[in-house]
């Protein structure tokens, strides 16, 4: 993925993100967990975070086949690709998501993601997700 995006593509991809029906959404086994999820116009766009006691426990951002994702056990930001976009993959199924760990954090995508949520800087869950890109 080209990482040098310009204003104008990161605020479309922002303003894309719509929040989905908590309904459609599979219950947490441990119901003091409330899953958020917001899918892009863009195929295989989207943001995820789970909450408890009102702090995100656990994050995926997801774009072009490569994720941001953090997780409270880590604390630290991770890069990763998906297999969304292999068009080969016999086991294809377009609601799953396999994610490969980069060897070395792709710092430009972080950036790239952290620009899409700062321009919804304001909105109460894009200000919770950007509090994991502080160091």
């Amino acid at each position: 993925m080209d990482s040098l995006m310009d204003k104008d593509e990161i605020q479309a991809l922002a303003n894309s993100l719509r929040q989905i029906d908590q309904k459609i959404l599979k219950s947490a086994k441990d119901t003091s967990i409330k899953r958020i999820w917001y899918q892009g116009d863009e195929s295989y766009f989207d943001m995820f975070f789970d909450i408890q006691n009102n702090q995100i426990i656990w994050f995926q951002f997801t774009l072009r086949g490569k994720a941001v994702l953090w997780d409270k056990g880590k604390a630290s930001l991770c890069t990763g690709t998906t297999g969304e976009t292999d068009s080969d993959d016999v086991s294809y199924y377009p609601a799953s998501k396999i994610i490969k760990a980069d060897k070395k954090t792709d710092l430009a995508f972080i950036e790239v993601a952290r620009s899409i949520l700062q321009s919804r800087a304001g909105e109460a869950n894009f200000d919770k997700a950007l509090e994991l890109f502080k160091d």
